[in-house]
C-alpha cells in the first residue's frame, strides 16, 4: 500500500508543473515525455540486474490499448478540456474514477464487488469533488472530461492481464515505449509543422520533471501497487491526488486556504481507510485457509484471479505435491522455493496441512 500511496501523491503534487506546458504541442509533447521514461527504465533495469521481459505477441494489444487511452488519450483530454471548463470541473469529473476502478475491476474478474471498496471510492469520489470546488463548463469540456476519467480508469484497468504476465516495470516500461513510438506518429501526422518546437527552459524543466519523476517512478509505484492490492482497492489512492496537489498549491502560494479543503481531505482519507480496509476470510480476495488436499486435487474454487497481479501462493506446492514427496519438505525445497515468510506450515495431521496467509 505504501508504494501505491507514494505513487498518487507523486502525481498529484505533480499538477502545478503540467500547467507549465500548456503552450507546448499536447501529443508530442507527451510521447518525448514517454520515450525519454522507457529509454530510462530500460537503462534502469539493466543497472539493477533485472530481467526485463519481453511482451509477448498477445500482450501487444493491450500495451497498445494502455497507451493510446490511459497514456496520450489521457493527458490529451486532461488539456483539451480545460480548454472548454473550469479546471475544478474536470477534477471533479475524475472523482469518478475510483467508483469505476471498484466496480469494473472485479466485475472483469469475475467477481462481485467489495462492499469496503465501492464505499471507500464512494467517499473518496466526494472528497475530490468538494477539494475541486467544481465550476462551469460548455458541453465540449463536460465530454473531454469525461472522457478523460475513462481514460484514467483504462491506464490501470487494461493493465491487470500485462501485471500478471510481465510483472510492475515490465508493464511500465513497454508501456511507455509504445506511447512514445505511437505519440511522435500521431502527433507528427495532426500537426506537421509544430509538432516537434523546440521547448523553452521552463518546458524543459516540466518535462524533466514528468519524466523522471512522475512517469518513470510514479508507474512503477503505482503498477507495483495494482499488482498487490487489485485494480478495485488501489483506485480509492486516486483520491490522494488532489490532496498532494492542494497540499503543493498552497505551499507555493498558488491557491487560498478555504474550510471546504478540510472536509474534503476528511472524506478522501475515510475513503481511503474504508476501502482498503483488511478484508475477513471467506470475502472475495481474501486468502482463505485451504488444506492441501484441495491445493493437489484440480479446485475450481481456488481462483488466481481473487488476488489479481500476486503470484498464487499455493500454485508453488503443486508441483511437489505431484512427484508425491512428503509435505513437511516442500517449503523452502530447491524447486518450488518461497520467500522466507510468505507461508508457514502451522501443523501436519493425516487429514492435510492447513495454510493461513501471515
Amino acid at each position: 500500500m505504501t508504494v501505491g500511496v507514494l505513487g498518487v501523491l507523486i502525481v498529484g503534487a505533480s499538477v502545478p508543473v503540467t500547467g507549465m506546458l500548456d503552450g507546448y504541442p499536447v501529443i508530442t509533447g507527451q510521447a518525448l515525455r514517454y520515450a525519454l521514461a522507457g529509454v530510462l527504465l530500460l537503462g534502469w533495469a539493466r543497472l539493477l540486474g533485472r530481467p526485463m521481459p519481453l511482451p509477448a505477441l498477445r500482450d501487444v494489444p493491450s500495451l497498445i490499448a494502455v497507451a493510446a487511452t490511459g497514456m496520450i488519450g489521457f493527458q490529451a483530454c486532461l488539456l483539451f478540456a480545460q480548454r472548454y471548463a473550469e479546471p475544478g470541473l474536470v477534477a471533479a469529473f475524475l472523482g469518478g474514477t475510483p467508483l469505476v476502478l471498484a466496480i469494473a475491476a472485479p466485475l472483469a474478474a469475475g467477481r462481485r464487488p467489495s462492499l469496503d471498496t465501492v464505499t471507500g471510492a464512494i467517499l473518496a469520489g466526494l472528497g475530490i469533488a468538494v477539494l475541486s470546488g467544481g465550476g462551469a463548463a460548455r458541453w465540449q469540456g463536460l465530454v473531454l472530461a469525461a472522457l478523460a476519467m475513462v481514460c484514467e480508469a483504462l491506464f490501470t484497468l487494461l493493465a491487470v492481464g500485462l501485471l500478471d504476465r510481465l510483472g510492475p516495470m515490465a508493464t511500465a516500461t513497454w508501456s511507455c515505449c509504445v506511447a512514445g513510438v505511437g505519440g511522435a506518429v500521431a502527433g507528427t501526422i495532426a500537426d506537421p509543422s509544430g509538432a516537434w518546437a523546440l521547448p523553452d527552459g521552463r518546458e524543459l524543466i516540466a518535462l524533466g520533471y514528468l519524466t523522471i519523476v512522475v512517469t518513470t517512478l510514479a508507474f512503477v509505484l503505482w503498477y507495483s501497487a495494482v499488482s498487490v492490492l487489485g485494480a478495485d482497492r488501489a483506485g480509492v489512492l486516486v483520491g490522494l491526488m488532489p490532496v498532494a496537489g492542494l497540499t503543493v498549491s498552497l505551499a507555493l502560494g498558488m491557491q487560498d486556504f478555504r474550510f471546504s479543503q478540510l472536509i474534503g481531505v476528511a472524506l478522501v482519507s475515510s475513503g481511503v481507510v474504508i476501502g482498503l480496509r483488511r478484508r475477513e476470510v471467506g470475502e472475495p480476495g481474501a486468502l482463505d485457509v485451504e488444506v492441501i488436499d484441495d491445493v493437489t486435487a484440480d479446485d475450481p474454487d481456488h481462483d488466481r484471479a481473487q488476488r489479481p497481479g500476486e503470484r498464487d501462493l499455493l500454485d508453488e506446492f503443486r508441483p511437489a505435491a505431484d512427484r508425491g514427496e512428503p509435505q513437511r519438505e516442500i517449503h523452502g525445497a530447491e524447486g518450488d522455493r518461497l520467500a522466507e515468510g510468505d507461508l508457514a506450515v502451522l501443523g501436519q495431521r493425516r487429514d492435510g496441512e492447513r495454510l493461513g496467509d501471515p
